[in-house]
């Protein structure tokens, strides 16, 4: 073969991938914001892509108790977003198992199925996927929906930089936020950092308060911090009786009393996590299914 023909044949290849790979890069964003009749996908970071979840593990908001307040401000704000109006990112923090997960959840489904709102989707985003949290919000920016983009259990540890992806979206980056997405995530730590860290930072830093300040403001840049403590006995009771009466378990008030203090005893915790553990033990001994 000549060399000029070899020439223009390795031309040739080079222009084919080239167009491929531009069609590829062009229809990236398109695919990824494909949306069905579900309204809660997961953002599947290593595809680039949204996947559907039609049925969301989730209980009804009227089950949730002793969270009143804080579940009062988010639904506001949650109900604002989905009219379109002006509302805050949000950091639900605290104690484990008292329900900012399910909080989430729980008032996502309870909006979607009113009338008065946008289309309202929630979008999970794993801990490990944050950086691609910009990808994700340029895919569903143009979308004509509301979109909560969800992350449960955020926290980082020392050496991680993916805060500053999420820093740059949440204010502050050139981008920003887009108009139709709210960013909620839970967290144990209200600065998202382990306190070993932040002290470690103090003490080595050559400007401590600086070093701190990068770490600790990306709390700051959520609108509202909603906290989650540690419930007493009798709040705990009434998410015990909330979840029984929920699944409609034959148990008397005394029984099911006597059985939630033993549970939490053993336990040596209160929260709803564990009293819809115990309803899970209940239903089974007595041949019920959840």
């Amino acid at each position: 073969m000549k060399t000029k023909d070899y020439l223009d044949q390795i031309a040739s290849s080079l222009s084919t991938i080239a167009t491929s790979l531009k069609s590829l890069t062009s229809g990236s964003d398109a695919d990824a914001a494909t949306l069905s009749d579900a309204d809660a996908y997961h953002w599947d970071a290593a595809h680039s892509r949204l996947m559907p979840v039609p049925n969301v593990s989730r209980v009804p908001l009227a089950m949730l108790k002793g969270i009143d307040s804080v579940q009062d401000i988010l639904l506001r704000n949650t109900e604002q977003f989905a009219r379109g109006h002006g509302a805050n990112n949000a950091l639900l923090w605290g104690a484990r198992g008292m329900g900012k997960s399910s909080l989430v959840k729980a008032l996502h489904a309870d909006i979607a199925s009113r009338e008065g709102f946008a289309r309202l989707i929630l979008i999970e985003i794993a801990r490990e996927d944050i950086e691609s949290l910009p990808a994700l919000m340029r895919a569903i920016a143009s979308q004509s929906a509301q979109f909560i983009v969800f992350c449960d259990d955020l926290s980082f540890d020392n050496g991680e930089a993916s805060y500053k992806s999420l820093k740059t979206i949440l204010d502050g980056g050139l981008e920003g936020r887009p108009e139709n997405v709210l960013f909620y995530a839970t967290s144990n730590r209200r600065h998202l950092m382990p306190r070993d860290m932040i002290e470690n930072e103090r003490s080595t830093a050559i400007n401590p308060g600086e070093a701190v300040e990068e770490k600790v403001s990306l709390s700051d840049r959520f609108g509202l911090w909603l906290g989650f403590h540690n419930c007493d006995q009798e709040t705990f009771l009434s998410m015990v009786r909330a979840y029984a009466s929920h699944y409609a378990l034959p148990i008397d008030e005394e029984m099911l009393r006597a059985r939630a203090i033993e549970w939490a005893a053993t336990r040596g915790a209160r929260s709803g996590r564990v009293a819809i553990q115990l309803v899970r033990t209940l239903a089974g001994e007595l041949g019920k299914k959840l």
